[in-house]
């Protein structure tokens, strides 16, 4: 396989990699791409590129139109949808970024896929600089308050690993265990002083008064207070140097 040509049609499904690939300044190999990139990458918005399912819901008719010569597809997953996937025949790259490691590893192997290993340095090397910078920054606050970050809401889901590092690095103090499922009783608990809600696919539109409310948040620290906030969910959770957003 010494002498494979890097492939020219890559199809992506999921934002996290066609972000990957603007950063890489390889848009011109994409040939299809999500709904969803489509809100996070303003590259992909002049018309040129098929919309097709994303990786949790992927057609194997989608796919072939586009006639991709690589699939690169990342978390969620359901087992129907990477049958899609494999059912088109076509290499396919499948990532499950866990941790902030996970995302410079599949960074630098998309890169390395794709020819441009010197472009996934620099991004790579941004994005640690930065994320070191604020680390520099918070540890001189007096305090480190408990943070409680929700990536969904029904049921109720902690933020990821890669998350709970941000958090740890802006100064705070991730309360539970990153990406597993909770409870509006133990977060109780754990009296949170800061909660962030993400939703996937909500955008910024999380409904925090009434979400407090119908959990009986009203008397957490972070309600308290009125930190309480809603992010909008391509900041936290989107696996890739979205403009440097999971370090900003």
């Amino acid at each position: 396989m010494t002498n494979a040509q890097p492939p020219r049609r890559i199809v992506s499904l999921q934002p996290s990699v066609t972000v990957i690939l603007d950063r890489l300044n390889s848009l011109d190999l994409l040939v299809a791409c999500t709904r969803y990139c489509q809100a996070v990458c303003k590259g992909v918005n002049d018309g040129s590129r098929l919309i097709v399912k994303d990786s949790w819901t992927s057609q194997s008719a989608e796919i072939l139109a586009a006639h991709p010569d690589l699939v690169i597809t990342s978390v969620p997953y359901q087992a129907a949808s990477l049958a899609e996937i494999l059912k088109t025949g076509t290499p396919v790259l499948a990532l499950a970024p866990h941790a902030l490691a996970d995302i410079y590893r599949d960074i630098a192997m998309i890169a390395g896929v794709i020819g441009r290993f010197e472009c996934a340095e620099a991004v790579i090397g941004a994005m640690q600089t930065k994320i070191e910078q604020i680390r520099r920054t918070a540890s001189q606050a007096a305090t480190r308050p408990k943070v409680f970050c929700e990536e969904w809401g029904k049921p109720i889901i902690r933020s990821q690993a890669w998350v709970a590092e941000l958090v740890e690095a802006a100064g705070g103090e991730f309360v539970g265990p990153p990406g597993m499922q909770t409870t509006a009783e133990e977060v109780l608990r754990e009296a949170p002083d800061v909660l962030v809600a993400a939703w996937c696919g909500a955008g910024d539109r999380v409904p925090l008064e009434k979400t407090i409310r119908q959990r009986g948040w009203q008397d957490l620290p972070a309600s308290k207070s009125g930190r309480v906030f809603c992010i909008s969910d391509e900041l936290l959770n989107t696996p890739a140097p979205i403009q440097m957003r999971l370090t900003g």
